[in-house]
């Protein structure tokens, strides 16, 4: 990899919560083992049992990870963007992938084999801990917020993440323009496509959002919030 690259690698490691701890010259070497990957808008980058080799950090583009039921149902657990580190989890024990990642559009992203970070383990010991305990408390948030909320407000959350992840990646305030269908949002709140349409027409017809194909423009984030309960 070329010194250009290697130090573009270093600040985009330096921006994952897992690799932000760890010094520069331990992030360099990362950087230089890393492979730079491009994955093809509706490709799969590994499947849910597959052997767990590699992690992923994003530089460009979307995915998310979905998991599916043995009827055939599949659910959104979580979606990426630019800076977000998705599959290290089975690197550091035999377990196999837990989630299928796929993409929502063009990826471009570093790989890192686990066999050049198990040397750093004790490096990213609590990185990794935060890590987890931060994907935990967003589950647990999720199975609650299932539990307890109306269809709507479940909907109206799953796109207040959504909101709430675009302005981490930048998105200035007012309108928020959302790379997603109508069948990720019922996915991401647990409830059937239909539902989901019928909720997000009532949101159009209040102002609150505008809707086209593949994408969501939340014109009005603060009204939306009102419906999150």
């Amino acid at each position: 990899m070329s010194e250009g690259k290697t130090i573009g690698s270093v600040e985009l490691l330096k921006s994952t919560r897992l690799f932000s701890v760890m010094p520069d010259d331990a992030l360099e070497h990362i950087a230089a083992v890393a492979v730079p990957r491009r994955f093809e808008t509706g490709s799969v980058i590994f499947r849910e049992g597959d052997t767990g080799e590699s992690c992923y950090v994003i530089r460009s583009g979307q995915a998310r990870a979905v998991g599916e039921h043995a009827d055939g149902r599949t659910i959104t657990l979580a979606t990426f963007g630019p800076g977000d580190l998705f599959g290290e989890l089975s690197l550091f024990d035999s377990e196999t992938r837990s989630a299928t990642v796929e993409c929502l559009e063009d990826v471009e992203a570093l790989a890192i084999l686990g066999s050049d970070l198990k040397p750093l383990v004790g490096e990213l010991g609590l990185a990794l801990a935060a890590s987890l305990a931060r994907r935990l408390r967003l589950a647990n948030d999720r199975i609650a917020r299932r539990s307890f909320q109306t269809v709507q407000g479940r909907v109206a959350g799953a796109l207040g993440e959504l909101v709430e992840k675009a302005r981490e990646e930048g998105a200035t305030s007012g309108p928020i323009r959302l790379k997603v269908t109508q069948t990720e949002i019922a996915q991401l709140a647990g409830t059937s496509r239909e539902s989901a349409s019928r909720f997000l027409a009532e949101l159009a017809r209040a102002g609150i959002v505008e809707q086209g194909r593949g994408r969501i423009v939340v014109t009005d984030p603060h009204a939306l919030e009102g419906w999150i309960w």
